[in-house]
């Protein structure tokens, strides 16, 4: 009869405890606003960094309304195919294997019209 309790009833995606006897983590709610004016709250622990833009439910991005935002970290920029292709050819390489490629389909071409 106990196995029929919780048939259907979602086991692993809901939790049955209360949240009564917990205490929740110390939380601060931080301001945003967006370039149309709309002003939003998202809440984060106190321990959190809070970062400078936050992106809207409507798109657009959203600037911290109190205190000074942290300076963004210059990370390096992203690297392209070309660039790990000359990291391991150099380009005078590549036009060689270019022409060797390009040859190739010519002669299959000429092989499969004649």
């Amino acid at each position: 009869m106990a196995d029929r309790v919780l048939r259907g009833s979602r086991l692993g995606a809901v939790s049955y405890e209360t949240d009564r006897d917990h205490d929740l983590a110390p939380r601060r709610l931080v301001q945003y606003r967006t370039d149309n004016g709309e002003i939003f709250d998202i809440p984060f622990a106190d321990e959190a960094e809070i970062p400078g833009t936050w992106p809207c439910k409507n798109g657009m991005e959203g600037k911290l309304l109190e205190g000074a935002a942290p300076e963004e970290k210059k990370g390096k920029p992203p690297r392209t195919h070309w660039d790990m292709l000359l990291e391991r050819r150099s380009e005078a390489e590549l036009e060689v294997l270019l022409t060797e490629r390009l040859d190739l389909l010519k002669q299959r071409r000429r092989g499969g019209t004649a």
